[in-house]
């Protein structure tokens, strides 16, 4: 993107001149200048066009000038970078706009060659801030990642233990209960073919209690309890699988499993409610080998994708946008010597302007509170920096989106 220059100045002469000066700058999309007649002019031209690298104002100006026009854009953007133009003999008021943090300055009649010189110095200095600021944001968000896994990997550990003893506990004692219950069925039928006329006491009770039925359902009841803790017992492999935190250094990981224990926590989500359909999952999984990789910030990373395919599939559907089933689907594949993981939604896709921003750290579309605009910056970061691959996607407004996930089948 070129860079922006808003230009302050009540001579009009002088926009033609700097258009000029700087046409083949503008024409190979390196330059960019707005311009602006007065300082409550380039006020308004700020408010709609925020991202302006640097500002070029004189200083005597109609209706609002220079001098004020600085002190307004302490409060308005106070890392804004701007370069003040007057006549040399103005020199208490270069001086007062020196004072009031201005970059630099030049004097009248403008030396085109000097103006060149300082703006590209000025931009050089917009550059570096922009990229401490990166590099600060991205030390920040590291620091938020770790410190995220490392609280889920605690939490996630100590809800899967304290799950495993209690089904443990169930699932032994349903084993025997299935035995003493076979056992005294068994009894019960011996009893009815030997003593086939019970007492009017016994043969009442036995009306009251339906005994045909109890000997029947029991057996039903103690299986399902049993599928009941398998599926207890998934969950907390499910949770184990998708933290993974026990791992200080990369391991050799299947990928499926780290999908599809994403999927198990998220099967809440995937289930019809109120007048919102089921979301449909189709897999289309081919013959992948093991990944070296760190287990717990991948499954991250299908979580963040998953949940924000499922954000976009229930905003369209609350939109009435949808008019195909609301579906998430998943494919893997080799391409030579990595892994790929493609996972499309159907649902409203995003516009140019969300692109441009898409993993900027903080940024998100959600409502407040319920996004905190980190998971695509961490998730772009965890396949990058500590795997060495890619997270890319495929959108447009009204056809859905694919995030593209390549991770290198080994690390170097």
């Amino acid at each position: 993107m070129p860079a922006k220059i808003l230009v302050v100045d009540d001579e009009l002469p002088l926009e033609r001149l700097i258009c000029q000066q700087f046409r083949k700058k503008i024409r190979a999309k390196e330059l960019e200048f707005i311009f602006a007649h007065n300082g409550l002019e380039a006020l308004d031209k700020l408010q709609v066009d925020p991202h302006v690298d640097m500002v070029l104002t004189d200083i005597n100006m109609p209706e609002m000038d220079g001098l004020t026009l600085l002190e307004r854009l302490k409060e308005f953007e106070p890392k804004l970078k701007t370069v003040v133009v007057t006549a040399y003999s103005d020199m208490a008021k270069i001086r007062k706009a020196m004072n009031l943090d201005a970059f630099d300055f030049l004097t009248k009649p403008i030396d085109f060659q000097d103006l060149e010189i300082t703006i590209n110095r000025t931009l050089e200095s917009v550059q570096q801030i922009k990229e401490t600021q990166r590099q600060l944001q991205q030390v920040q968000t590291q620091l938020i990642q770790k410190e995220k896994m490392s609280s889920l990997g605690q939490l996630v550990a100590g809800v899967a233990h304290e799950i495993n003893n209690p089904v443990s506990f169930i699932a032994g004692n349903l084993c025997h209960a299935q035995d003493y219950i076979e056992d005294i069925i068994k009894l019960l039928h011996l009893y009815q073919e030997n003593y086939p006329d019970p007492v009017p006491a016994i043969q009442e009770e036995i009306e009251a209690i339906e005994l045909d039925y109890l000997t029947e359902d029991l057996p039903k009841l103690i299986g399902s309890m049993k599928v009941g803790i398998e599926r207890i017992y998934q969950i907390s492999v499910a949770l184990r699988t998708f933290s993974r935190s026990d791992t200080t250094s990369k391991i050799l990981f299947d990928i499926h499993e780290g999908i599809e224990s994403t999927l198990l926590i998220l099967r809440h989500r995937l289930k019809a409610s109120g007048d919102r359909p089921a979301i449909v999952v189709i897999k289309e999984y081919r013959d992948l080998p093991q990944v070296e990789c760190y287990p717990g910030p991948l499954n991250q990373v299908f979580m963040n994708i998953f949940a924000n395919a499922l954000d976009a599939l229930e905003e369209a559907i609350i939109k009435g946008t949808i008019e195909e089933v609301p579906t998430i689907k998943i494919s893997t594949e080799m391409r030579s010597d990595a892994v790929r993981v493609l996972i499309a939604d159907n649902g409203i896709g995003m516009t140019e302007e969300i692109k441009s921003q898409l993993f900027a750290p903080m940024f998100t579309t959600k409502p407040t509170g319920k996004g905190t605009g980190l998971g695509l910056s961490i998730s772009r970061q965890i396949m990058e920096e500590k795997h060495g691959g890619q997270l890319t996607y495929i959108s447009a407004p009204g056809l859905g989106t694919e995030f593209i996930i390549e991770i290198p089948i080994q690390q170097l």
